[in-house]
């Protein structure tokens, strides 16, 4: 299969002896290559990732398609993956992959896998999805209004004022620029000020929960990312 499209999302998962250590991770990548944006069925948006609050499951998000119309569907030509790795502790190379991959047909129908454990297949777009029979999987899958929030104007303004003033900066050790007061407060106040340009705009949203049982093989620690893969 062709990789489309690569997103990185680390999301950190200690679930061993009741304690739990997570950290909710967003991924944005709204413009990508030729490739994948001249298919909009598989260019990723974001990935999401978050424990529950009972700490039982973890949820994910796939979005795919910037602004996209209410009738949008994804390809039957292409993968949609999760790629989770578990690990016992930080930075340990003994680890174990469990890829949770979705693929549809032309109706927008669903068929989920999560490794070798779990699998469903059907209509997951109601508002109550889909769930496997013994309840460790979940899927919902349908257009919903973005949930990335972005200033665009804001940004674009913070990149003129670096631009104008990068050649005057001086760096300490670290490689962190001195800024006056006043470009400081001009930056930060360019960022606060302004709308959310995603406001409105709709995404195609594949939304997995999946027991933990099922992605903390190789221990505690999970990391997340997603990719399309052409068939």
């Amino acid at each position: 299969m062709k990789r489309l499209n690569r997103l990185l999302a680390l999301g950190l998962v200690a679930a061993s002896g009741g304690a739990l250590f997570w950290t909710a991770v967003k991924a944005a990548d709204h413009a990508d290559g030729p490739a994948a944006s001249a298919d909009p069925t598989s260019d990723i948006d974001d990935v999401y990732a978050w424990m529950s609050s009972d700490s039982a499951t973890l949820n994910l998000v796939m979005t795919v398609g910037r602004d996209v119309a209410t009738s949008f569907k994804l390809s039957d030509k292409v993968q949609y993956v999760f790629h989770t790795t578990s690990r016992p502790t930080f930075g340990s190379a003994n680890t174990t992959d469990t890829n949770i991959i979705a693929e549809f047909d032309t109706s927008g129908k669903i068929r989920l896998w999560v490794g070798n454990d779990d699998y469903l297949e059907g209509d997951a777009s109601s508002e109550t999805g889909l769930e496997t029979s013994k309840g460790r999987v979940k899927v919902y899958t349908g257009v919903r209004n973005d949930p990335f929030f972005f200033n665009l104007k804001g940004f674009q303004g913070v990149a003129t004022t670096v631009g104008t003033v990068a050649g005057s900066l001086k760096f300490d050790p670290a490689g962190c620029p001195s800024l006056d007061s006043a470009t400081s407060g001009a930056l930060v106040g360019g960022l606060r000020t302004g709308k959310d340009d995603f406001l409105g705009f709709n995404s195609y949203a594949i939304v997995v929960s999946v027991d933990k049982t099922l992605v903390t093989k190789g221990g505690p620690i999970v990391s997340v990312w997603g990719s399309t893969n052409r068939k």
